[in-house]
């Protein structure tokens, strides 16, 4: 069994994440802060990447009680749990998320973890799990959450390498994203899905346009992927 993933995502209109520099800059309106924060509120777990947890003081909760309120109505905890994908085990360890000890951490890791870093984890995580050899194996890790922690459904918050690995591994049921009014550009800007991508069309993750509704000077829009893995 695996969990119900889906992604949530800022874009500006040209699909870009942040600047070149790569360095995070809030460019949503309050209403996508509110979106992430219901989608959070559906979310048995939350899971980022090591860059997006490091570079950003993110702690990856539910926020304000009124959403605290909102998971317990919802037949869930109040507090969710926090996975963070750190494929080197290079995630710091003072990083913020580690301040805040509301629910468990969960750190997914690549046989390219120094015994060093992992040890470095394990003492501010709850459990760090190692997945694969060169690079994190998502199809186990996905079902070792489902059946170790019980985990339904799973919020995916990027970054962009992470979401084309869950795509390439077949494993994204839907997709929101938020359009901004805003133009990046740059080649090495980071995108909803970086990394390896699609050799062909065939191979690409194919989606359904679920819903589209423009708030402001922005578009919600929510996706159904097809499960497909790239071969």
């Amino acid at each position: 069994m695996l969990p119900f993933i889906y992604l949530n995502v800022a874009t500006t209109a040209d699909g870009k994440l942040a600047p070149e520099n790569r360095k995070f800059v809030a460019f949503g309106s309050k209403k996508d802060q509110q979106l992430l924060l219901e989608l959070r509120a559906r979310a048995d777990a939350v899971m980022a990447g090591a860059r997006t947890v490091d570079l950003v003081p993110v702690n990856l909760g539910p926020g304000p009680a009124k959403y605290r309120q909102a998971r317990l109505r919802n037949g869930l905890t109040e507090y969710n749990l926090r996975v963070v994908v750190s494929g080197a085990g290079t995630l710091n360890p003072r990083a913020e998320i580690f301040r805040k000890r509301f629910s468990p951490i969960i750190i997914l890791a690549s046989g390219r973890a120094s015994e060093r870093n992992l040890g470095r984890l394990r003492e501010v995580a709850d459990e760090v799990k190692v997945f694969g050899e060169m690079e994190l194996d998502f199809m186990a890790a996905m079902r070792w959450l489902r059946q170790k922690w019980k985990v339904r459904r799973l919020l995916c918050e990027g970054g962009g390498e992470l979401n084309a690995a869950r795509f390439r591994a077949g494993l994204v049921d839907e997709i929101y994203q938020t359009i901004c009014r805003f133009i990046f550009g740059g080649a090495n800007a980071p995108t909803m899905a970086d990394g390896l991508g699609a050799k062909d069309l065939d191979q690409a993750t194919r989606l359904r346009l679920a819903s589209l509704k423009r708030i402001g000077q922005e578009l919600f829009l929510v996706y159904r992927a097809q499960k497909k893995a790239w071969v």
